[in-house]
């Protein structure tokens, strides 16, 4: 029998007050194979040691969950809790907030566009791992991972088939004038949900912009990348096609 805790919002409050046995009624089946409700109590018990209140961070809906992050007051620790549309939650996690302030404080010399057009959502993306999972790795630790959503869905009807994803063959543009330095095309679209562990970043282009900042775009569709080496471009230029999976395509500055 599943608990209830009522405001999804209040969480914060619910775990500081030790309610953990109602919170582990509230977690997915898969959850509870991962971790019984004794461990549960052991960790949320050592968690919540020296914390006065938890506050929201950051809440946001994607399809049919929405993600909240709680601080401590100490902005050092965070909840991370992944609702379903019947409040069941299906991920939880509770880490030490760790951000890197002497890079989160140092900005590009240029004014860059996003590489696509229309409105797409930043699946991962910003300052802390909880809304990006690459920010704790400092050469793409300010990516993005775009994915374009309709009706709140990523997809027609169904995930298998990379045609099925809004995303797919949607036209990428270079993000700011430059010229190619490296290009990599003809690796073959993956299919969605896996990746090539050889490969991850697939088909991309990097491009070396003034003051000697880069940008590097990935996850293009087999074959559709129309740059070569050597070639200059053009903010807004056409420079390929998305190919779509959980990470659709990453922008990344790089400082030499």
């Amino acid at each position: 029998m599943y608990g209830s805790l009522g405001n999804t919002e209040d969480f914060g409050s619910i775990f500081l007050n030790e309610e953990y046995e109602n919170i582990y009624k509230c977690t997915s089946i898969d959850f509870q194979k991962l971790i019984s409700l004794e461990q549960f109590v052991e960790l949320a018990s050592t968690f919540n040691g020296g914390v006065n209140y938890y506050q929201i961070e950051f809440s946001l809906p994607f399809q049919d969950m929405t993600h909240y992050i709680w601080l401590d007051d100490q902005k050092e620790k965070a909840i991370s809790v992944f609702f379903d549309e019947q409040k069941r939650i299906q991920r939880l996690y509770l880490k030490p907030f760790i951000t890197y302030e002497q890079s989160d404080n140092r900005f590009t010399v240029n004014m860059y566009t996003m590489p696509l057009k229309g409105e797409w959502f930043v699946f991962w993306g910003g300052a802390n791992e909880f809304i990006n999972y690459h920010y704790p790795y400092e050469s793409q630790r300010y990516a993005y991972d775009l994915v374009k959503i309709q009706d709140g869905l990523s997809y027609r009807k169904t995930q298998m088939g990379n045609n099925n994803f809004y995303s797919f063959d949607e036209d990428v543009v270079a993000p700011g004038d430059g010229k190619i330095v490296k290009v990599v095309d003809g690796l073959k679209d993956n299919v969605p949900g896996e990746m090539d562990s050889n490969n991850p970043e697939g088909n991309y282009i990097v491009i070396e912009h003034a003051n000697k900042e880069f940008s590097m775009i990935a996850h293009f569709k087999q074959n559709s990348i129309l740059v070569k080496v050597g070639e200059v471009v053009r903010e807004g230029q056409l420079i390929g096609k998305c190919v779509t999976q959980v990470i659709l395509l990453s922008l990344i500055f790089i400082f030499k």
